[in-house]
């Protein structure tokens, strides 16, 4: 495993489980735990029966299984997360310590129930990804970047629901963003990447889209400075500013199709988006496409040098605005 884990500490018993009470929690009570077989636990404590609750909106988890059961003649019952050897653990404490940020101060156990079953089924989607594992840090900053042009396309083009559809790159289209008779390629250069870009497929600079525009931004890693942002705090910030249901909806399932879920691990780095450069891809501009091609050539990638693409630099607001 990558880190240490609360379990190390908890030992396996004879029988029953083996319990370690969730620090800074005010909400239900949480805790870490073993049983006799070894396997790692979450263990949330409710009062009262959940039963139908429970079985009304349960969702099948590979590689976790999830249970609720009677702990004692009081009347509480147990939901019981338990880690299996199907997925990465690194994965399952992540998925604990995110429901466990979410439950914190949440105090009613119907309500602290309803939140973690709404938890576990934006993991299965995650699980169900086309790749459950950690980013790398090239794809956190890429996300990231995708995520920055989001929010322009919202607060200043398109209404909500319609700019999360706009982003197609959790979709493996070839641009990141298509909307109208436009189309964005983005690219997010960190500092040592400030005058070439890398092109990754012979599709990526070729649209049907009238305009196609390739848009550059600077991320640069700047963690002591004000109005940084990480992958997390990007994502929190998004969730916040969407107020129309459906477009909340497509977000969370376009990040889990990405293989992102809010884990400790993008707490950092932290971003400043500046150098933000657009430049309107027409006939002429330098690029490898599909259709021009020789024959048998195939899965081509390049870089572009940025200085000799300058002729076709364009404004922000021609991307954005004026549709």
């Amino acid at each position: 495993m990558s880190k240490s884990v609360p379990w190390d500490g908890i030992p396996t018993p004879q029988a029953d489980l083996s319990v370690l009470r969730v620090a800074g929690t005010a909400g239900v009570p949480i805790y870490w735990g073993r049983d006799p077989g070894a396997q790692c636990l979450l263990i949330m404590e409710l009062n009262g029966d959940h039963t139908a609750q429970f079985r009304r909106d349960i969702v099948p988890l590979h590689g976790i299984g999830i249970d609720l059961r009677n702990a004692d003649a009081a009347g509480r019952q147990r939901l019981i997360l338990s880690l299996t050897r199907h997925i990465d653990s690194d994965l399952f404490l992540g998925l604990c310590e995110t429901l466990i940020g979410s439950l914190k101060d949440v105090a009613d156990p119907g309500t602290a129930l309803a939140v973690a079953l709404a938890h576990l089924r934006r993991w299965k989607a995650f699980l169900a990804g086309r790749n459950a594992r950690l980013l790398t840090p090239e794809e956190v900053r890429g996300l990231f970047g995708e995520l920055h042009v989001l929010r322009t396309l919202y607060q200043d083009t398109l209404p909500q629901a319609a700019a999360v559809d706009a982003w197609c790159g959790p979709d493996d289209s070839h641009q990141d963003f298509i909307f109208g008779n436009r189309a964005i390629e983005v690219k997010s250069l960190s500092g040592r990447e400030r005058s070439t870009v890398r092109i990754s497929s012979e599709d990526q600079l070729e649209s049907l889209a009238d305009d196609l525009f390739l848009l550059t931004q600077l991320l640069s890693d700047m963690p002591g400075a004000e109005h940084t942002l990480s992958l997390n705090g990007i994502v929190t910030l998004i969730k916040g500013e969407l107020t129309d249901a459906e477009a909340i909806e497509q977000f969370m399932d376009k990040l889990a199709a990405v293989s992102y879920v809010p884990l400790a691990e993008y707490d950092t780095p932290s971003f400043v988006v500046s150098g933000v450069q657009g430049y309107r891809v027409t006939g002429d501009f330098p690029r490898l496409v599909r259709s021009r091609l020789p024959p048998g050539v195939t899965k081509v990638s390049y870089d572009l040098l940025l200085e000799d693409i300058e002729p076709f630099s364009c404004a922000q607001t021609d991307i954005f605005r004026g549709l």
